[in-house]
């Protein structure tokens, strides 16, 4: 059985996504999909719209076969380290033949020989990169730029030139990470890409039935109900978030965590605050200044106030929930989080997926687990067990039990 692995995040599962899924399985001619999905909080800082098992759910409905955890230490992380361990996780497996992104290019050749110069970050590189983060750019505008002018400059014949602007797409930046990450682990999947198709991440739904997360779930917010996205989600996927919204259990928002992030960012002390994974130059001492001068308490207002050319809305949800879920920086160094993961947590699978798994058990390089109850020594599974239970608790969950469901909840049999 050949088998392709994806990178996701099905927040929630749209018909984009089953198209990447169709079109993946067909250019690795793989006869079964595996899935790395972020848990219960996101690469861009965001709470899931719904929790790990509905959304895995939706991914077994839509034609995945098993569907892995990609841990919360490199779920909440900028590409670099989300397309490490998503890769990581992949490889681990020992089942995954080839491995499939999506990218604005859907050309696989520059991206390649990119990451293969780019993959030991020569020394000019990095001056490079200092220099743009010292003029205030982001750090993804910054590593673009940089990475650019390191093809111009050095690649010659052999790596063809890519723009900044290209290398600045959201796809194509994660595309590029995951390269790097396959070259830094000596990888034996082979990569492919396919050319995205539909809205991107930002834009607004448009006549077709393909519409991007984003727009997805603002559609929610706003109907107030699951019908207004009926054209942009397979069936099976519509009949689980209506289940989700009918229960309480969805949509998951930033200001269901303000309280929490609000008591910490009052209680903790400065330096304490410092050390919080996403924090630096200072930010501890701005959110402060800016929080007396709020117009009215709340998520939005804090990130207005805060917000700055450095301080990207992005890096600053990322840093923010490293506060509410106390994760320190020294217990995610670079050192640490280079030793990959260290276990594969299975979230479902389908029948096809259970031979997969039996495979797993045999052939996988970390230990494979169905249960947070059965490991002990895993710090970074840890790590999910809170980021379940805080996800839950924004909720207003009152059953101590979905608190810590990560030592109930069985893997989805679909």
């Amino acid at each position: 059985m050949r088998t392709v692995g994806l990178i996701v995040e099905y927040n929630p599962f749209h018909h984009g996504h089953a198209y990447h899924l169709q079109k993946s399985k067909e250019a690795a001619g793989a006869d079964a999909a595996v899935a790395v999905m972020s848990g219960s909080f996101l690469q861009r800082g965001e709470p899931a719209l719904m929790d790990k098992w509905a959304r895995t759910r939706t991914a077994l409905e839509g034609g995945v076969d098993l569907v892995l955890e990609l841990p919360l230490a490199y779920a909440v992380q900028p590409a670099e380290w989300f397309a490490y361990g998503a890769v990581w996780t992949l490889e681990a497996a020992g089942v995954v033949d080839a491995f499939c992104f999506g990218s604005e290019s859907g050309e696989l050749g520059p991206l390649r020989a990119a990451a293969r110069l780019l993959a030991e970050e020569p020394d000019s590189f990095r001056a490079a990169l200092a220099s743009g983060l010292e003029r205030g750019l982001p750090y993804p505008t910054a590593y673009s730029a940089a990475a650019a002018e390191l093809l111009r400059r050095e690649g010659g014949a052999e790596f063809p030139p890519l723009a900044a602007e290209e290398l600045a797409q959201p796809n194509m930046t994660l595309g590029l990470h995951y390269l790097l990450a396959h070259e830094r682990l000596g990888g034996r999947m082979q990569p492919l890409t396919i050319r995205r198709e539909g809205a991107g991440y930002h834009e607004e739904a448009g006549s077709g039935s393909i519409a991007s997360a984003t727009a997805i779930r603002r559609m929610l917010e706003q109907a107030g109900g699951a019908s207004g996205i009926a054209r942009y989600v397979p069936a099976s996927t519509l009949g689980i978030v209506e289940e989700q919204l009918a229960a309480g259990e969805a949509p998951r928002r930033w200001d269901d965590y303000f309280p929490q992030l609000l008591h910490r960012l009052l209680t903790e002390p400065p330096a304490s605050l410092a050390g919080t994974l996403g924090f630096g130059e200072g930010l501890e001492r701005r959110i402060a200044a800016q929080l007396a001068g709020l117009p009215e308490l709340g998520f939005e207002p804090l990130l207005a106030a805060v917000k700055t050319k450095r301080y990207t809305r992005t890096r600053l949800q990322r840093a923010l929930l490293g506060v509410l879920l106390n994760l320190r920086a020294s217990e995610l160094s670079r050192e640490r989080l280079a030793a990959g993961p260290g276990y594969l947590r299975v979230l479902g699978f389908t029948p096809r997926g259970r031979e997969l798994l039996a495979r797993m058990r045999r052939e996988a390089s970390a230990p494979v687990l169905t249960s947070a109850a059965r490991a002990e020594g895993l710090p970074l599974l840890e790590l999910d067990v809170r980021g379940t239970a805080v996800h839950a608790a924004g909720g207003g969950c009152r059953d101590p039990k979905r608190l810590l469901r990560d030592y109930y909840e069985p893997p989805i049999r679909l």
